[in-house]
């Protein structure tokens, strides 16, 4: 017995293929999006202890208690988590600004490893060492601002 499908039959089958299809390709995008090798760090707030770091597809900005800093290039992950980025940083500083007092923002290097949801930071300038900073993607953190 040779069973043949009927156009309506065909069609509730590619519907219902097309719906399974949409549901499971944002799951399978947000599990690759902070995975090492699947290419760039996932978007969202990765905080810690004195560190915020807000990433989106064209980089990064971070807050810290006393400067802040800025990615302006997509952070890509190698196949095994890690990163190497150029930006800048500007520190901020405590009391009264000037009136004429404008805040230079110095070359910077921001690198790291990330594993899931955990990222280790270093950031660097002039070849210094700032701090190396341990991130949990979706932590929110309070910042103790120099100000």
């Amino acid at each position: 017995m040779t069973s043949r499908r009927t156009t309506k039959e065909k069609a509730r089958y590619t519907l219902a293929t097309l719906r399974i299809g949409l549901l499971v390709l944002p799951l399978l995008q947000a599990g690759a999006q902070a995975a090492p090798g699947s290419g760039f760090l996932a978007a969202g707030t990765w905080g810690g202890e004195h560190l915020i770091l807000e990433v989106s597809g064209k980089g990064a900005e971070a807050e810290l208690d006393c400067a802040l800093g800025q990615v302006t290039q997509p952070i890509r992950l190698d196949r095994h988590g890690d990163f190497d980025v150029t930006g800048t940083f500007t520190p901020e500083h405590g009391g009264p600004v000037l009136r004429n007092e404008t805040a230079q923002p110095a070359a910077a290097h921001y690198s790291g490893h990330v594993d899931s949801d955990k990222m280790t930071l270093t950031i660097s300038v002039a070849g210094k060492r700032v701090g190396v900073f341990a991130l949990s993607r979706g932590s929110h953190p309070m910042l103790r601002k120099c100000r």
